[in-house]
């Protein structure tokens, strides 16, 4: 029997490549969780891509509501902060925890998040976070750099393959200004 995983997803282009392959060693569900995204319609177009691609794989989708609101007041006075600064930490903490809660309370074994795929974002930064909110809701944390070993090539070609709606930033309006996501 696969142990059970949950995968926080971003975003299909950074998902494809993990996707395919953590499902041939765990049982895994997909949780779409993004409330940093800064419009309801970028998180329409990164969810719809998604569900398309977990219906493709006969992956399960768990999509949790949208609320920027709510993370703004978790981001707020941290707006000004570089790309990869405090603001995108506050970020993690918030996206992780909610996956972990969920996780917890859904029985999964372990949760992981696709955002260390990318080389806009710091698996280093990400890894002390996932633990810590593993540690307060005492589920695992699948604490992998998944860029490594080309996951984030790999991705660039599934998302290609696949024609998904690839964005040039990484969702919430501090970060548009040269970070691609």
């Amino acid at each position: 029997m696969k142990p059970k995983l949950l995968l926080h997803v971003c975003c299909a282009p950074c998902a494809g490549y993990l996707l395919k392959e953590l499902q041939k060693e765990f049982d895994l569900t997909a949780y779409f969780y993004n409330p940093n995204l800064d419009s309801k319609e970028e998180h329409q177009k990164r969810l719809v891509e998604a569900e398309k691609y977990c219906k493709k794989l006969k992956i399960d989708l768990v999509k949790s509501d949208y609320n920027h609101r709510e993370w703004l007041e978790i981001v707020k006075g941290f707006e000004n902060e570089p790309e990869g600064g405090k603001r995108c930490l506050k970020c993690f903490e918030m996206r992780l925890g909610e996956v972990a809660r969920f996780a917890k309370e859904n029985d999964f074994d372990c949760f992981a998040t696709t955002s260390t795929v990318s080389p806009y974002k710091s698996a280093g930064a990400i890894g002390p976070i996932g633990r810590e909110v593993a540690t307060k809701f005492g589920v695992k944390f699948l604490d992998k750099d998944f860029g490594r070993r080309d996951g984030f090539k790999k991705s660039l070609e599934i998302s290609k393959e696949e024609g998904f709606y690839r964005q040039d930033y990484c969702g919430c309006e501090f970060g548009r200004a040269g970070d691609r996501g």
